[in-house]
């Protein structure tokens, strides 16, 4: 008797898991919560504002600081091997701050998205914007880059994640850029409207 309740709560258990909507969040040190406790990043906000909303949801946290959408590819193949509904794109600042090619970062970016939808996983893309020192050109190329991608592939699109976070001291941490807890709390709410529209 003891040996079929738990074979019964095994099955609800991976029944449960098979019916939620998964969500996997590939991004860099943005995404991983760079300088945060992984549960005040925004991904896992996200996660606790959507279930909050009566909504099934189990959300992954693929972000790794440091990464440029060179290795988006093998990291997404990666996490495919398990359930994947939904991803939200969060890649390229690291190829903007490092002054690679807008081109191949456009490469990179369309090669992760295509090998999402091949595998039948919805994909919502957001955009970064890199800091005016960086010249007008290059900004408004980059800026304009995710723009295109989200019409050339036909996805959902947030243009800036950051938007209403960057540039004010008191949602930043110190370096300027990575965001701390109450900065997340702002990206979680926008990006939690963003993926519920798109469920």
């Amino acid at each position: 008797m003891k040996m079929l309740s738990i074979l019964f709560l095994g099955l609800l258990i991976s029944s449960s898991a098979f019916s939620s909507t998964n969500i996997l969040f590939l991004g860099d040190s943005l995404t991983e919560g760079q300088g945060v406790d992984e549960n005040q990043a925004f991904p896992r906000l996200v996660e606790q504002n959507l279930r909050e909303r009566k909504h099934d949801v189990i959300v992954t946290n693929g972000g790794v600081s440091g990464s440029t959408s060179a290795s988006g590819v093998t990291r997404l193949k990666w996490h495919l091997k398990k359930k994947t509904d939904i991803m939200v794109l969060e890649l390229g600042a690291n190829d903007g701050l490092r002054g690679l090619k807008i081109t191949e970062t456009q490469k990179n970016l369309k090669e992760i998205i295509r090998l999402a939808k091949n595998k039948k996983v919805k994909v919502l893309l957001v955009g970064v914007l890199m800091p005016p020192n960086y010249g007008k050109k290059y900004t408004d190329e980059f800026e304009q880059m995710y723009k295109k991608i989200a019409v050339d592939e036909k996805i959902p699109f947030l243009p800036f994640i950051l938007n209403g976070v960057a540039g004010k001291n008191e949602l930043n941490q110190a370096d300027g850029i990575h965001p701390n807890p109450k900065g997340h709390e702002i990206v979680a709410g926008k990006v939690t409207d963003f993926v519920e529209k798109n469920l």
